[in-house]
């Protein structure tokens, strides 16, 4: 959440760089004719065009294939901060292979010292970089397994090959496991919860209750296991499966949870709430005895619920305004919303750090009670981002330890077109002076050089620092997807990431799965361009070369450009860097005439003839901005005589201002 706000704060200057590249262009004449052979929907999409566009063929899954299925009921005891819980787990075999092993996450034991792995890659960089205050840890009691006879968890259970992990757990089995064949496990543990840190832990009362129970791997098809120890940087992976789980609390405490409330019940001094959900992979809850509570009903018939602290009214407004566009939008675009609640926890200030987070049908927040009165868009930005992964990561159900890109990534570029759809060329913050800013701009900064120290599409763990896994998995990402709708057209790639989200809902894609719809939908080109990008480090920088007022192009270069006709000029034009997007050039006559080209950049080098009344007097690549992977928008543009436009220095500066605001925002 803090990087949210650092972003949103400082990189928002980003947008003056794009400003000034507009502002020295030469003023417009008549212009030719812009509907060239393959620029269809190249545009940006406005707000009322976004309603027909989402539409697919595919038939929507209504359910989830039921894996892993939990029935829990848990004690919270908010003055020693401890759970106490038991319950039962039914688990399938719904692989191809025989299994002689579970692998079962014990997430809380990241933060039972500062030797295991998750306390030994943290840093500074990115969120829970500072380390716990009050340790936290689970213990499991029982792990009898019915159909086998026998309880099973391990002595001194700790992650293989990791002494001083034990987040991991490998439970062998005494037979083999057959293929359709299901296991009924019943679990006993109890745990206490850190100080806040990394989207779970308590403060003073507040207690945000994530990855808090003994959790089943998950079993991929082919009859390997998903399992991973809990690093520092990465998030979560399960199986879909139907979740009843009894919340049991003090009498005075608020409580928002995954799924629908079905029972609630008092007993000497406490509370027993029920909630239940099919077809999700998780389960988290949150409980405080100082929430204020705001709901409403989407014109879908989804409930939403906002618990918050006193004093934030305008803040659970926004938010819950924010998750009932969100999830028409997101729905409309990816896939109706299959869930009858959607519950949005709004943490008090000083447990920052369980904010911005989500899990099936509850997402978190955050920020003091004055952000809505700046003009910065913060909490839409976080509420939009969270209710995005709904999708990517809810209905998915990708990978978000080996490919956290297409979960944060996606979810970026979500965020970012829905709020332009609210807020046109202003979705960061409101305009000031004049000045827009844009989540665009914001992400295309933070992400400029980023591809230089690693690539985008790698597990993340592999990732150096908490700085290179923001700047490559949200910002790099969210970039890379945007440009690419800025090349083939707004309208076109969201109904390929539509026809993915189709697709592949409850199915758990791999990054090859969303190549494919890419490919499919977008041609070769786009999905070798996407591939390069995120595997490969891949980058692109459009450079006008040059540029001759009469004559035609030289035979030479770009192939064999058809020379036109009493030629009033060309333009030399280069792409340097291995991304290959398209892009369009504007070639600008002396009388101000403009005929607009669509350069397909496949090759290194063109010469784009110009055919105007009067001779060529400048050239402008991609006029519109709509490639924002473009590294260097200096060289974009010239005219008879010099540069067009000269600003890259002000671009660093920019720059060079923004990490100075980094820096100061607390």
């Amino acid at each position: 959440m803090r990087r949210a706000l650092e972003m949103m704060v400082g990189l928002g200057l980003g947008l003056l760089a794009w400003r000034a590249s507009g502002a020295l262009l030469p003023p417009a004449g008549p212009q030719g004719d812009l509907n060239h052979p393959g620029d269809a929907g190249a545009q940006g999409i406005s707000p009322a065009e976004h309603a027909g566009v989402g539409a697919s063929e595919q038939t929507l899954r209504e359910s989830a294939d039921s894996i892993a299925s939990y029935s829990l009921r848990v004690s919270l005891d908010p003055a020693e901060h401890t759970l106490r819980g038991e319950g039962t787990i039914t688990w399938r075999n719904a692989s191809s292979a025989p299994q002689r092993e579970l692998f079962v996450h014990l997430y809380l034991n990241g933060f039972k010292s500062d030797r295991t792995l998750f306390a030994r890659g943290a840093d500074g960089g990115f969120r829970g970089g500072g380390g716990v205050a009050d340790a936290g840890h689970i213990d499991v009691d029982q792990f009898f397994i019915h159909e086998l006879g026998e309880d099973l968890w391990p002595l001194n259970a700790a992650t293989e090959g990791d002494p001083e992990d034990a987040t991991d757990i490998r439970v062998p089995l005494p037979r083999s496991i057959e293929p359709g064949e299901t296991l009924t496990i019943d679990i006993a543990w109890r745990a206490r919860l850190p100080s806040i840190t990394l989207r779970t832990g308590y403060e003073g009362s507040f207690h945000m209750v994530g990855q808090w129970f003994p959790k089943l791997a998950r079993l991929r098809p082919d009859g390997s296991w998903a399992h991973f120890p809990f690093h520092h940087l990465s998030e979560f992976y399960a199986d879909f499966g139907a979740y009843d789980v009894t919340v049991d609390v003090p009498d005075g405490f608020r409580v928002g949870a995954t799924g629908e409330l079905v029972a609630e019940a008092r007993s000497d001094g406490r509370v027993f709430r029920t909630f239940v959900q099919d077809d999700v992979h998780d389960f988290a809850f949150a409980a405080w005895d100082r929430f204020e509570e705001a709901t409403e009903i989407t014109p879908g018939g989804i409930e939403l619920r906002c618990l918050y602290p006193k004093g934030h009214d305008r803040s659970a407004a926004i938010e819950l305004e924010m998750a009932r566009f969100g999830l028409e939008h997101f729905g409309r675009l990816y896939g109706a919303y299959p869930y009858r609640t959607l519950t949005i926890i709004h943490p008090p200030e000083r447990a920052s750090e369980a904010g911005g987070m989500e899990y099936p049908t509850l997402i978190t927040t955050g920020g003091a009670w004055f952000l809505p009165f700046t003009g910065g868009r913060f909490l839409e930005t976080v509420t939009i981002h969270e209710v995005a992964h709904q999708w990517f990561y809810g209905l998915v159900a990708t990978d978000e330890h080996t490919s956290p890109f297409l979960d944060e990534g996606l979810s970026s570029f979500a965020e970012i077109d829905a709020l332009e759809a609210l807020f046109p060329g202003a979705s960061a913050a409101a305009p000031r002076l004049g000045i827009a800013v844009g989540l665009d701009a914001i992400q295309r900064v933070a992400s400029l050089d980023a591809h230089r120290n690693a690539p985008v599409a790698q597990p993340a763990p592999a990732f150096a620092t908490g700085l290179d896994y923001s700047a490559l998995v949200y910002s790099r990402a969210a970039t890379i997807f945007r440009s690419l709708a800025g090349a083939y057209g707004d309208e076109a790639f969201l109904r390929a990431l539509g026809e993915f989200t189709r697709r592949f809902r409850f199915q758990h894609p791999e990054p090859s799965d969303l190549l494919d719809v890419v490919r499919e939908s977008l041609g070769d080109g786009a999905a070798e361009a996407l591939r390069v990008a995120l595997f490969e480090r891949g980058s692109v920088d459009y450079v006008v070369d040059d540029l001759v007022a009469s004559g035609s192009p030289p035979h030479l270069l770009g192939g064999s450009p058809v020379p036109v006709e009493g030629g009033h000029g060309y333009a030399i034009v280069r792409r340097r860097g291995s991304v290959a997007l398209p892009v369009f050039v504007d070639l600008i006559g002396e009388d101000g005439r403009i005929e607009r080209v669509r350069w397909p950049a496949r090759e290194d080098v063109a010469a784009l003839p110009y055919g105007g009344p009067s001779p060529l007097a400048a050239v402008v690549i991609d006029p519109e901005h709509r490639i924002l992977l473009d590294e260097d928008l200096s060289n974009n543009a010239s005219r008879r005589g010099g540069s067009l436009i000269a600003f890259r220095v002000l671009e660093r500066a920019v720059f060079a201002a923004e990490l100075a605001l980094l820096a100061a925002v607390p």
